[in-house]
């Protein structure tokens, strides 16, 4: 799998729009905490269904797309953060060490 970069707010009314399930990956490169969540899931994303879109947004970069992930998806912010979409809806929502690839699996399945 690979991440699809998250840098504009027309490919967030993309993801609002689009039927399934896709997640969005909140990451802050100024934070260790958010480096390790971020290894550990990508060590674990295997047990993620193929064709899920994995999107990473370098919130430091795009702040104005991380507040409006809040807003469009009524989460409260995070960083490190997990959102698993469903249909336009925010369905799971986790951060910090709680991110786990392969919770976001079963979530799904």
């Amino acid at each position: 799998m690979n991440w699809i970069q998250l840098t504009t707010l027309d490919q967030l009314q993309e993801i609002k729009a689009a039927s399934g399930y896709s997640a969005i990956f909140k990451h802050s490169t100024r934070c260790s905490i958010s480096m390790m969540a971020r290894k550990r899931f990508e060590i674990d994303w295997s047990a993620i269904p193929e064709g899920t879109p994995l999107y990473f947004l370098d919130l430091i970069a795009h702040r104005e797309v991380s507040n409006t992930i809040a807003e469009i998806f009524q989460v409260h912010h995070e960083s490190p953060q997990l959102l698993l979409i469903k249909d336009g809806e925010c369905i799971y929502e986790t951060s910090h060490g709680e991110i786990s690839a392969e919770e976001m699996a079963e979530q799904i399945n």
